[in-house]
């Protein structure tokens, strides 16, 4: 299996362009994603990560004005990440009417989560889409922590980004999509300093 380089985005890209599935180092583990827009692209992420229909893939995007392309954003959120994205924060946000139903099984809401680096942000700018980003590893198994295991777990894999990751916790999850903020999992940010990044 092709381990790319980080000068190797534009290559990288052209797998992804192509509905391939791909291995990258992110801030906290490694993670495996596909193009957004096209379904077949996720199809084949499920296949490597043999991850059922019911569970939707959280949605990495390049920045600010990739998040409005896909989800509404209002004062609220926008503070929110503003504030700390990119970094371990994971926004749960109600989904743009024209992202189709594959993208999330059909949910109101999108798990989103902003470029953890420059190189994952060119990738990003480099396929012209969001991209789905989850951990690499087979579902329900612990997350690989080489490349070598990565290769083992994922042989369907179309290549993999060579890079460090920082084995940290993960990330925060935030549902903005109410009028109130609640934490569906804690991580490195609290609803406290969430809650006075609005005040």
């Amino acid at each position: 299996m092709r381990r790319f380089q980080q000068h190797e985005l534009t290559e990288l890209a052209q797998v992804l362009i192509q509905d391939g599935v791909v291995s990258v180092p992110t801030d906290t583990v490694y993670g495996v994603c596909a193009r957004m827009d096209h379904e077949v692209a996720q199809e084949r992420l499920r296949d490597v990560k043999q991850r059922p229909l019911t569970k939707a893939f959280p949605i990495m995007c390049a920045d600010l004005s990739q998040i409005q392309q896909i989800a509404y954003v209002d004062e609220k959120s926008e503070k929110i990440i503003r504030a700390f994205m990119p970094g371990p924060l994971t926004i749960i946000l109600k989904k743009r009417p024209e992202i189709p139903a594959y993208v999330n099984g059909g949910g109101e809401t999108l798990a989103i989560r902003m470029a953890t680096s420059p190189v994952l942000e060119q990738l990003i700018k480099a396929v012209g889409c969001p991209i789905f980003m989850t951990s690499a590893n087979q579902s329900g198994q612990p997350t690989c922590i080489s490349l070598d295991e990565i290769e083992q777990q994922c042989p369907l894999l179309d290549g993999m980004l060579e890079g460090n990751v920082t084995f940290g916790e993960a990330s925060t999850i935030v549902d903005a999509s109410g009028e109130s903020l609640t934490i569906l999992r804690q991580g490195p940010i609290t609803l406290d300093q969430l809650e006075k990044a609005l005040s």
